[in-house]
């Protein structure tokens, strides 16, 4: 069934229409947006640090130790100088490019390909930002294959590659036509998506295999009250399966019997994330079998990325809702899983970039398909980009909330010198208060911060 086609079966767009059309009415920037003229891009500049971590991060089998932090700089014609910054995660974008080589060699790999595509870039006029990264990607999918000696690459790989760059563009492009606000930069095509305005966003912490079950506990003592679970665990397939059931046994004897007033049902719901580590749909069903016979059926919202992408299982007799996030490169593949039956994306703008991840955001609202902001993560100011499309999604079913993954706080040695480099981290809705950020009018009028410079990362391209 090709695209057309199957948007049209779902009826989608027009039970949810209304509701967007009278959302897009309470947006600051009206329904209508300005004339953009194109940007052009007149040189570039590309830079890197590392960030250790607190201690190993383990998922899809294996574990991270550092993560490196990117940005790119673009300037344009009218000599106007904008910084994009990214996080790298190869084990998440490629875990065949992760475990054939070091880890500092494929991040390498990927710093490389930023800047080939600022090469490509550079000299270059385009209509949008989304357009740019429409314009190189497939080219850039065919060096990374080369410089990683892996003709599999995964597209994510190439996206993660490119967030900076098209952080920078977005940057750019909205400097060049007085655009101040993240509203007057979503293009039309894309608004009914992201026409939503939450007054509270879901703050999800993340636990990792490692992370000992009173740190679970803390978190809901703390009123986190929706928490990403690792699952997948290393091994063969089944020692995974039985680490997993042992670990959703604690974690449900552990905060089974809490209580949050976010939920419909007051329990707190679960969200487990596999990252592709099922292999057979069987040995899923086992897990979710064992959830059944220890009372933690009920509470398992969802079920992120069981099977590896080049598995075309379908899931539709599922009615746990299952999420799809890797296998979604973006608007085309994401369908295909919605055909399998998956009832959830996960979106990634700080991975995938806010170009694509608006046009997924679009293709997923006109199938009646809810979306939420899974983590890389990421730096600080990065989460500020995740957040505008958090905020402006419609509420995830049976909560009432976005939902925004950030998970940077748990992880990085150094995080609070890395929140001094956002210059926004003393804002309130800034700030994860009882669970959930609170988006107030300055929030929406300020973006998120994204539009403020950086001193930290703006120095690394200062011209002497």
């Amino acid at each position: 069934m090709n695209r057309r086609n199957f948007i049209k079966s779902t009826g989608a767009i027009a039970a949810l229409g209304a509701l967007a059309l009278d959302q897009a009415a309470c947006t600051a920037s009206g329904s209508r947006q300005k004339a953009m003229k194109p940007f052009r891009v007149t040189a570039t500049d590309s830079n890197f640090e590392r960030e250790p971590l607190i201690r190993p991060f383990g998922f899809k089998g294996g574990f991270l130790r550092e993560i490196w932090q990117t940005a790119a700089m673009l300037q344009g014609e009218s000599e106007i100088r904008k910084v994009g910054i990214c996080t790298h995660s190869v084990l998440w974008s490629d875990a065949e490019v992760f475990a054939a080589h070091s880890p500092a060699a494929g991040d390498a790999m990927m710093f490389a390909m930023s800047e080939r595509g600022l090469q490509m870039i550079k000299g270059q006029t385009f209509e949008s930002p989304v357009h740019m990264v429409e314009s190189i990607k497939d080219e850039l999918w065919e060096y990374g294959k080369k410089i990683t000696c892996n003709p599999n690459l995964r597209k994510t790989f190439v996206l993660n590659s490119l967030v900076g760059v098209d952080n920078a563009a977005w940057l750019l492009w909205a400097a060049e036509n007085g655009v101040t606000q993240f509203d007057d930069l979503i293009p039309t095509a894309y608004r009914p998506a992201l026409s939503y305005r939450h007054e509270k966003v879901a703050s999800i912490p993340l636990m990792a295999y490692n992370i000992p079950i009173n740190e679970i506990v803390q978190a809901v003592d703390e009123d986190y009250f929706f928490m990403k679970i690792k699952i997948g665990q290393p091994g063969t397939q089944e020692e995974m399966l039985q680490k997993d059931m042992e670990r959703l046994t604690e974690i449900h004897q552990a905060i089974g019997n809490r209580t949050t007033s976010h939920s419909k049902d007051g329990k707190l719901p679960y969200y487990f994330d596999a990252n592709g580590r099922y292999e057979k749909k069987e040995t899923l069903l086992r897990l979710i079998d064992h959830a059944k016979k220890i009372g933690a059926y009920d509470q398992i919202a969802i079920i992120e990325e069981p099977f590896p992408e080049e598995l075309e299982i379908d899931v539709s007799d599922i009615d746990i809702r299952l999420a799809t996030d890797e296998a979604a490169h973006d608007d085309v593949y994401m369908l295909q899983r919605i055909q399998m039956g998956y009832k959830a994306v996960a979106l990634k703008a700080a991975a995938k970039t806010t170009s694509i991840t608006m046009k997924m955001a679009q293709a997923a609202y006109e199938n009646n398909v809810p979306c939420f902001l899974a983590d890389l993560t990421v730096n600080p100011i990065l989460i500020e980009w995740n957040k505008n499309i958090a905020s402006r999604l419609l509420p995830f079913p049976d909560l009432g909330t976005g939902l925004l993954e950030t998970n940077g706080h748990q992880n990085y040695t150094n995080w609070d010198k890395m929140l001094t480099y956002k210059p926004s981290s003393g804002a309130t809705w800034a700030k994860t208060i009882q669970g959930v950020f609170h988006l107030d009018k300055d929030y929406y009028e300020r973006s998120g911060g994204i539009f403020d410079l950086s001193p930290h990362y703006e120095e690394w391209f200062k011209v002497s």
